[in-house]
């Protein structure tokens, strides 16, 4: 049987609820589903110039969550989407000392998600032992073009915009080789309709850039009440685990990615729960996760 590899968000932002999730995944696999694992766990510490998507949060524990992810044997994966770099931004101390850690001390090869083809062929020269990820940042809603990126041989995995999920015949129609690069985004809330997602994506890159500029403000219907699971769920694009196991899986998909990195370590939970435990052991899991650590609710 195919196992599915989750790509699960907050490698700096969530690292003190990973530190215990881990701990309680690896010593009791009985209470999660036998036909998953972790494929790598993604982010950017707060302050990170090459960071984008989400705004980044969390200290800079460098030394600490490689350590983890040793521990454990999971690929780290760095969040460098930020798409308006240019290259005197190559040069940033921060980003470049996060690399050369990453680059000699990952026992599972560090991915780095990227955008900026500027920046890939720097990281690609200054740290060979890395892998990228193609972002989701980059909006590709034309499946011709994310064709085009899936058979660039400089990607392991291209994540592709959450509005592609639906095409279920054109994905199915893929050469193996080219399944097995494609990470669906499954839990995005953002409206399906939205024509302002680049552009949100934009004024996360200019902020992560140090640019004064107000926050981008959504108008898509909902965008005011901020991000639910519940709606989610509702969302089109939605892939939940019946569509994984029934339809994904068979037809040789097998990385899925959960996204989260800007909410709270609750609502993370709740995503953990819900794809990775079995039913009648989530309230298990919640309790121990509960019990031994305090959640950001928000």
């Amino acid at each position: 049987m195919h196992i599915v590899h989750y790509h699960l968000p907050g490698l700096f932002e969530f690292y003190g609820f990973y530190k215990l999730f881990l701990s309680v995944f690896f010593e009791h696999r009985e209470f999660f589903y036998e036909w998953c694992d972790i494929g790598s766990i993604y982010g950017a510490p707060a302050d990170c110039l090459w960071g984008g998507g989400r705004a980044g949060f969390g200290d800079n524990l460098t030394d600490d969550i490689l350590n983890l992810m040793n521990e454990y044997k999971i690929s780290p994966r760095l969040t460098f989407s930020n798409s308006l770099l240019e290259k005197k931004h190559l040069s940033d101390k921060k980003c470049n000392e996060i690399c050369r850690k990453f680059d000699a001390g990952a026992v599972n090869n560090c991915g780095v998600i990227v955008y900026s083809d500027l920046l890939l062929s720097y990281l690609k020269e200054h740290y060979p032992s890395f892998y990228y990820v193609s972002s989701t940042t980059k909006v590709l809603t034309d499946f011709n073009l994310l064709v085009n990126e899936l058979e660039r041989d400089e990607f392991l995995y291209v994540v592709p915009d959450f509005r592609l999920n639906g095409c279920f015949d054109k994905f199915n129609c893929l050469a193996a080789e080219l399944k097995n690069k494609v990470e669906f985004l499954c839990n995005e809330c953002c409206w399906s309709g939205c024509k302002d997602r680049k552009l949100c994506y934009e004024n996360v890159s200019r902020k992560n850039l140090g640019e004064d500029c107000p926050d981008f403000v959504c108008s898509a219907p909902g965008g005011n009440k901020g991000y639910r699971f519940s709606e989610a769920m509702k969302n089109p694009g939605f892939i939940g685990i019946n569509e994984i196991l029934n339809i994904y899986l068979p037809a040789g998909f097998t990385n899925f990615k959960i996204e989260g990195r800007g909410l709270g370590s609750a609502i993370l939970l709740e995503f953990l729960l819900y794809y990775m435990v079995k039913p009648e052991c989530q309230l298990k899991v919640r309790e121990m996760m509960y019990l031994d650590c305090m959640l950001d609710l928000f």
